[in-house]
C-alpha cells in the first residue's frame, strides 16, 4: 500500500539580533529602576596628600606606633636630617575611646588604639590650645609605615582617613611609606618628604639604638637592687643618643658614653627569675600602654623577666621573606612579570637580587651587633631565619604570611628544645586572624609534641585587664617553679651554694658588672651565671685550662669525624644537582647573548635610521 505525503513550504522562522534585543532590555531596565541618570563616583580624596618643598619649614610631622624609645630617638634622627618632627605618646584608654567613635566597627585594637591616638592629640590642639581644623591640617602631617598584609598595616592608613574625615579634620594628610619598597618610592620631585637613604638611615640609627635600649633595660631592671635605677639609666642614655641623632654626631661614640650609666646599676645576679618570651602580633607585644595592659612591667612587677622581640628581627624577617620568595621565583624569569616579579629584572636579575637579600641580613647583624657591643648589650643573639623556618615548616608553611607567619610557631619550638626560655608568652588583639590561628590552632600541637612546654595564649581587646593578668598569673605560676627548678639544678651538679656565688661576684668585678652576660646554657640567667662561675669557684687555673683543652680537642675529634660524611654529603648533593645547574647556566648564558645581540641589532638600527643622533649618543 502507498502513502502520499503532502509535503507543504518550510515555515520561516523570524529572524532575531539578539544582541540588539539584550541592548534594548537592558536600556527598559535601567530606566525602570532608575540607572539611567549620571553618577559621579565617590573618590577618596585624602589619598596620596603630601606636602611641597616650600612647605616643608611649616609642617610638623608626627610619628608613632613602636616603643616609647624607638619613637624617641626616630623623632632626633629625622630632625637631624631637617624635618619638624614630633612622637605621639603610647596610647592610652583614651586614645582607645577616641578610635572607637570615630574609626569603623569591627576593628582590632590595635587599630582603635593607634588611630584613636592620633585623633586624641589633633582634638587637644584644638579644644585646649585653640587651634581651628583648617590651621592643623595645614601644618601638620602623619607620617606611618604601610605594608600589604590583610589587615594592621595593610588597612591602617584607610581608617586613618575615615576617622580623620568623622573626627572633623578633613584633608588631614596621612604619608604612607612602605616597609618593602625599599628606596624607590620617592613621593615627588616637589615632594618635602624625601625618602632618600639619609631619610631611611636616621630611621634604621633609631630602631637600632632603640633596640639596644630596650633590651639592655628588659636585661637588667628585674635583677636592680634600687628600684628604678635602671629607667633612670635608660632615661639619660636615650636623651645622650636622641642628641647625638639630632646634631648628626657619632652615634656609636654616644652609645660608648652610655655605658657607665649601665654599670652603675647595682644588681643581684644570683636571683632565680622565670624569662618570659612575649611572641605574637607586632604591635600588641611591641607597645608598652594600656594596648597590651603594660604587659611587659606586668610580667617584672610579678617578678619575671620579659624577653622582648627586638623590630631588627622583624627587619630580618622581611629580608628572609625577599629571599626566599626569589629563590621560589628564580625559574619563572621573564615570564614573572607580576607587581614583585623578576621578570624586568633580566638575565642574573634573579641571582643579583638573591645576592643582595643575603648581603642586606649580613649587613643588618652586623650592624646590629656593632651597635649592640659598643652600648654594653653583650652576648646578645639575633635570630637565624634559616633555622626557624627550617624547625617550623613541618608544622606551619613557610608561605603563609599572615602576621609573624611561621615565627611564632619556630620560637615556640626553640624557646623549648633550645633553653630560651621558662615560657612562651603570645599576645595578639582579639579576633586577630593570623596571631589567633597560629596561638590557639598549631601551637597546641606544639605543646602535645614537647613536653614541659609552658605556653600562654592570650588576647587583649581594650578591657578585661583583670582576666588577662590573672590567665598570665597561672601560667607564670609553673614558669616560677621551672626556674627555681633549673637553678637549684646547677646548684646541686656544680656542688655550689648561693652564697658562695655571690661572695665570688663581689670579690671578681667583672662577673658582677650588670653588663656581664655568661654564656648561654640554661633559660635563665641565673643559672648561666652559676654554671659559669662554677669552675672559677671549684678549680684551680690550672684545671680550668685542662678542662678548656679537653673540651677543644673532643670537638676537634668529632668535627673531624664528621667533615668526611660532611664532605661525601655535599658532594653527593652537588651531583645529583648538577644536570639542573647545568641546564640553568646555559639558558641563562643563552638568554644574556639573545639579549646582548638584540641590543647591538637596535642600535644599529637606530643608528642607520637617525646616524646624526646616534653618533652624538655614542
Amino acid at each position: 500500500m502507498t502513502t502520499n505525503y503532502e509535503v507543504r513550504p518550510k515555515a520561516k522562522l523570524p529572524v532575531i539580533d539578539v544582541e540588539a534585543e539584550l541592548r534594548r532590555f537592558e536600556e527598559e531596565e535601567r530606566k525602570r529602576l532608575g540607572l539611567d541618570q549620571q553618577t559621579d563616583q565617590w573618590l577618596e580624596e585624602m589619598a596620596g596628600l603630601t606636602f611641597t618643598k616650600s612647605e616643608r619649614a611649616h609642617i610638623t610631622m608626627l610619628i608613632g606606633g613602636l616603643t616609647l624609645a624607638h619613637d624617641y630617638l626616630i623623632e632626633g634622627g629625622l630632625k637631624g636630617v631637617g624635618y619638624n618632627v614630633q612622637m605621639l605618646d603610647a596610647p592610652s584608654n583614651a586614645a582607645l575611646q577616641f578610635g572607637k567613635e570615630f574609626g569603623n566597627r569591627g576593628q582590632c585594637n590595635p587599630t582603635y588604639f593607634t588611630v584613636g591616638n592620633l585623633i586624641q592629640y589633633l582634638t587637644i590642639l584644638r579644644d585646649k590650645f585653640g587651634m581651628s581644623s583648617e590651621e592643623i591640617v595645614k601644618k601638620y602631617v602623619f607620617l606611618t609605615a604601610g605594608a600589604c598584609g590583610p589587615c594592621r598595616f595593610g588597612m591602617y592608613v584607610t581608617e586613618y582617613r575615615k576617622a580623620l574625615r568623622d573626627a572633623g579634620f578633613d584633608g588631614f594628610r596621612v604619608m604612607l611609606f612602605q616597609q618593602t619598597g625599599g628606596l624607590k618610592q620617592a613621593t615627588g620631585e616637589a615632594s618635602g618628604l624625601e625618602m632618600n637613604p639619609t631619610f631611611f638611615w636616621a630611621i634604621i640609627k633609631g630602631i637600632v639604638v632603640g633596640d639596644v635600649l630596650n633590651a639592655i633595660g628588659y636585661r637588667l631592671r628585674p635583677y636592680e637592687l634600687t628600684a628604678g635605677d635602671t629607667d633612670r639609666a635608660i632615661e639619660q642614655a636615650k636623651k645622650i643618643c636622641y642628641a647625638a641623632m639630632e646634631k648628626r654626631t657619632n652615634i656609636l661614640l654616644a652609645l660608648w658614653s652610655c655605658k657607665p650609666l649601665f654599670e652603675a646599676i647595682k644588681v643581684d645576679k644570683t636571683l632565680p627569675k622565670p624569662k618570659v618570651s612575649i611572641i605574637g602580633e607586632f604591635w600588641a607585644m611591641t607597645t608598652e600602654g594600656d594596648g597590651n595592659y603594660q604587659l611587659q612591667r606586668f610580667l617584672e612587677s610579678e617578678g619575671a623577666e620579659a624577653d622582648i622581640q627586638l623590630v631588627t628581627a622583624w627587619i630580618l624577617y622581611t629580608i628572609w621573606e625577599a629571599r626566599r620568595d626569589t629563590i621560589e621565583r628564580k625559574d619563572l624569569k621573564a615570564q614573572d612579570t607580576a607587581k614583585f616579579g623578576l621578570g624586568g629584572l633580566g638575565t642574573f636579575g634573579a641571582m643579583k637580587k638573591i645576592l643582595a637579600v643575603t648581603a642586606a641580613d649580613k649587613l643588618v647583624r652586623v650592624l646590629f651587633h656593632t651597635f649592640a657591643y659598643t652600648g654594653g648589650l653583650y652576648g646578645y643573639h639575633l635570630p637565624d631565619m634559616d633555622v626557624i623556618a627550617k624547625i617550623s615548616h613541618e608544622y606551619y608553611n613557610n608561605d603563609l604570611r599572615g602576621g609573624e607567619g611561621h615565627m611564632e610557631v619556630g620560637k615556640l619550638i626553640m624557646n623549648v628544645t633550645h633553653a630560651k626560655a621558662h615560657m612562651t608568652l603570645s599576645v595578639k588583639p582579639f579576633g586577630c586572624m593570623p596571631s589567633a590561628g597560629v596561638s590557639d590552632g598549631v601551637q597546641s600541637a606544639i605543646t602535645e609534641k614537647f613536653p614541659g612546654t609552658i605556653f600562654c595564649p592570650v588576647e587583649t581587646s581594650g578591657d578585661g585587664r583583670v582576666n588577662f593578668y590573672s590567665r598570665v598569673q597561672m601560667y607564670l605560676f609553673k614558669a616560677k617553679q621551672a626556674a627555681l627548678s633549673e637553678y637549684e639544678r646547677v646548684l646541686e651538679e656544680k656542688g655550689l651554694t648561693r652564697e658562695q656565688i655571690q661572695a665570688f661576684l663581689d670579690a671578681t668585678p667583672s662577673f658582677a658588672s650588670p653588663l656581664y652576660k655568661a654564656p648561654h646554657r640554661h633559660a635563665g640567667n641565673a643559672a648561666d651565671l652559676a654554671a659559669e662561675v662554677a669552675s672559677h669557684i671549684t678549680q684551680t687555673r690550672w684545671e680550668r685550662l685542662r678542662d678548656r683543652l679537653s673540651v677543644t680537642a673532643r670537638k676537634s675529634q668529632e668535627l673531624a669525624q664528621k667533615s668526611p660524611h660532611m664532605v661525601i654529603k655535599m658532594v653527593k648533593a652537588a651531583a645529583e644537582n648538577a644536570p639542573a645547574v647545568t641546564e640553568r647556566v646555559k639558558q641563562d648564558i643563552l638568554a644574556f647573548t639573545e639579549e646582548k645581540k638584540a641590543a647591538r641589532r637596535a642600535r644599529a638600527e637606530k643608528k642607520e635610521s637617525n646616524p646624526v643622533v646616534a653618533d652624538a649618543a655614542e
